[in-house]
């Protein structure tokens, strides 16, 4: 449900090394990718720019997961992802956990959608560790002074990411799990003036605060990006079956009451 439309990506696969890895919290880990094959990549615009990774899954068979682009450095030709890792949980977290340097992933890609309006009054991103890699894109875009304000869900303090922005930034921090933050948003103070939001993160946690954000506080519609990246209970295969009816009852939750810039 992102504001802007999905431009066309190259169906090619192309062909990752990886360069480095490091350990960012204790479910998270940072891979920087190289080799001949981002010869020619590039991101655009958006700030919220991901790649389709095929990851091995046994019996040469993949598994397509999306991934945010945290950072691609053009002039090293270095592409960063951050992955969420919960132990053996899923194929791209063990998959990155045990990965090492000159291990090659297939990948497809970039899209994106969204970037912060530069003429918002002020900034509401709000997700979970998983959204944290478009966040930090989206912070960096952010206008000097121009009031951010951040509200993550994480398991713990340790999953806490710090992060920066030439903005005047907030960061609330809520510590429970999906759905945890809608309370926290409910409750929350915000500032005058029309605001640019980002939701994204757990597919029912991102219903509820759009609905929250669409038919209590009254934001236009076009003011927000909003997506589900995962459902709980649900695999990644079973979450894009299933987001064309979640798609639906987002739309049947504010049909009658959500407002408009018409």
């Amino acid at each position: 449900m992102a504001d802007a439309p999905r431009p066309a990506r190259n169906r090619t696969p192309r062909l990752a090394r990886v360069i480095s890895k490091d350990q960012l919290t204790p479910h998270m880990i940072r891979i920087v990718f190289g080799g001949e094959g981002l010869d020619g990549f590039a991101v655009g615009e958006f700030t919220d720019h991901y790649v389709k990774l095929k990851i091995p899954a046994g019996d040469d068979q993949t598994r397509t997961r999306t991934y945010t682009v945290r950072e691609w450095d053009a002039t090293r030709g270095e592409l960063t992802i951050d992955f969420v890792v919960h132990g053996d949980e899923g194929f791209a977290g063990p998959w990155a956990a045990a990965a090492q340097p000159g291990d090659t992933l297939a990948f497809n890609g970039p899209g994106g959608g969204y970037t912060p309006d530069p003429e918002a009054a002020w900034h509401l991103l709000v997700g979970d560790p998983s959204v944290i890699p478009a966040i930090s894109a989206s912070l960096a875009r952010i206008p000097a002074g121009v009031p951010v304000h951040v509200l993550i869900e994480a398991d713990g303090p340790d999953d806490e990411q710090a992060l920066a922005t030439p903005g005047d930034l907030h960061v609330n921090y809520t510590h429970g799990g999906p759905g945890s933050i809608v309370e926290t948003i409910e409750s929350y103070t915000f500032p005058d003036g029309p605001v640019s939001a980002f939701v994204h993160g757990e597919a029912s946690t991102v219903r509820a605060v759009r609905k929250h954000l669409l038919v209590d506080r009254e934001i236009p519609r076009e003011a927000i990006s909003a997506s589900g990246y995962w459902k709980l209970t649900l695999t990644d295969e079973g979450w894009r079956e299933n987001k064309a009816e979640w798609n639906r009852l987002a739309e049947q939750d504010v049909a009658a009451v959500a407002p408009s810039r018409d």
